[in-house]
């Protein structure tokens, strides 16, 4: 069975919830990535932040990202997935939520998280086919 903890790419980083929207495109830019998990002070997933977020939601809405924080552009429930969950269970989390990126946990701490990249390098072209359709298929029609 191959499991998220397989599949996901190692070394995710939390952008805490008080920093600023400037500081996570600072990290996100270090890391190269284009999303971060956002942690509450306890270091539990609050929300992801993603660089569109801050051009969409911050820069193009006339806002300082210096002034604005992680938390405050988090929203919704965020989801994540479990290490040892069956790569099956990652998929239908992104297909029925939506979502192209995907934090993996394990003992509640941040081990990973899994992007396309991640399901293009270990599924099949069945499954990244079939997951592609219903993840862009659904969004389109919204």
């Amino acid at each position: 069975m191959t499991t998220a903890g397989d599949i996901m790419h190692r070394g995710a980083q939390w952008i805490p919830a008080h920093e600023t929207l400037d500081r996570a495109a600072q990290l996100m830019r270090e890391l190269n990535v284009g999303a971060l998990p956002i942690s509450d002070a306890n270091e539990r997933l609050c929300g992801i932040l993603t660089d569109r977020d801050i051009v969409v939601g911050c820069v193009a809405m006339g806002h300082d990202p210096a002034k604005v924080t992680a938390g405050e552009m988090a929203q919704g429930t965020p989801r994540w997935i479990d290490a040892s969950a069956d790569v099956r269970d990652v998929l239908r989390e992104m297909q029925d939520h939506q979502i192209r990126r995907l934090p993996v946990i394990e003992d509640k701490r941040l081990v990973g998280m899994i992007s396309e990249a991640d399901l293009a390098r270990h599924l099949t072209e069945d499954q990244i086919a079939a997951w592609a359709e219903s993840v862009y298929a659904k969004s389109a029609t919204r």
